[in-house]
C-alpha cells in the first residue's frame, strides 16, 4: 500500500543527506579567521544604524502595499487553471471569469481612489 511513496521518501532522504553533508563540509573546510568586521551586520556598505527598543517603526503604507500585492497576486493565480482548461468549460466559464475580473477591477479602482497606491 505504501510502496508508491518509496521514491518520494528516498528523494527526501537524499535531499536531507545532501544538506547535512554540505553544511558539515563547509564547517570543516571553511576559513576560521573571524574578526570584528566579519561579525558585524552588513547593510549595503553603510554602517549599521542603532535600532530603538522594539525594532523601530514602519509606516502603515508598507503593510498595506504588501497586503495589496498578496491579494492581487493570489487573484491572478486563480486565472491560470481557467486559462489551461478554457476550451473544455465553454461559455459558462467565460461568464464566470468575466465576473471575477470585473470584481478584481472594482477592488483595484476602490484602492486607487482611496490612495492605497500612493507612496507619499
Amino acid at each position: 500500500m505504501g510502496a508508491e511513496y518509496i521514491p518520494v521518501l528516498l528523494l527526501g532522504a537524499l535531499a536531507f543527506a545532501f544538506a547535512v553533508f554540505s553544511v558539515t563540509l563547509a564547517t570543516l573546510t571553511g576559513p576560521k579567521r573571524y574578526n570584528r568586521a566579519k561579525r558585524d551586520a552588513y547593510e549595503c556598505g553603510i554602517d549599521p544604524t542603532p535600532q530603538p527598543m522594539g525594532g523601530g517603526h514602519f509606516s502603515i503604507k508598507y503593510y498595506l502595499t504588501a497586503m495589496l500585492f498578496i491579494i492581487f497576486d493570489i487573484e491572478i493565480v486563480f486565472l491560470y487553471p481557467w486559462a489551461v482548461s478554457f476550451g473544455l468549460m465553454g461559455v459558462f466559464a467565460l461568464v464566470e471569469v468575466i465576473l471575477f475580473i470585473v470584481t478584481v477591477f472594482c477592488v483595484y479602482l476602490f484602492v486607487w481612489r482611496r490612495g492605497g497606491l500612493e507612496w507619499d
